[in-house]
């Protein structure tokens, strides 16, 4: 999907604790050619460390702003509407694109981070062949069709 090989490209937050689920993420991203760098954390705390460039995280080249998270809903600590709230709450990071990616087909959950400011909702197929198509899609949509905001364009907090 992309010419060059990690250096220099967008990268992806995968927000997921489930070891599993991040394992069939990596391959599905592999096996679609998806090249832009995966960085992961496991807990809804992590992925705002992350973000805000604190904690653990605190060196920007360890943690670089991504083009795009994927975040799970159901995380240990604060959930994903949380985490979901405080980046589309935060000046900084409201204009990184945020797709939900989880198991939950519950309407509630769907009208609850779409009234989050979720640019995506997606239900995880079980089966890893709708999983790669929807990974697939994913991955043309945001990184080959949609226009991203530039980091420089963010209001400076």
């Amino acid at each position: 999907m992309n010419a060059q090989e990690g250096a220099g490209m967008a990268g992806v937050l995968l927000v997921e604790d489930d070891a599993e689920d991040v394992e069939m993420t990596e391959r599905a991203f592999r096996k679609v050619r998806i090249r832009n760098p995966l960085h992961v954390v496991r807990s809804g705390e992590a992925a705002l460390q992350f973000l805000r460039h604190t904690g653990c995280y605190a060196d920007v080249n360890e943690a670089p702003r991504p083009a795009l998270v994927v975040l799970d809903l159901h995380l240990p600590g604060l959930d994903g509407c949380e985490v979901l709230r405080q980046i589309k709450g935060d000046p900084r990071l409201r204009r990184i694109p945020v797709v939900v990616l989880t198991t939950s087909s519950d309407e509630a959950d769907v009208a609850r981070c779409y009234d989050g400011g979720a640019n995506t909702y997606i239900t995880k197929p079980l089966e890893f062949d709708r999983f790669l198509e929807a990974v697939l899609t994913l991955g043309k949509y945001w990184f080959l069709v949609a226009q991203i905001a530039e980091d420089g364009d963010a209001p400076q907090a």
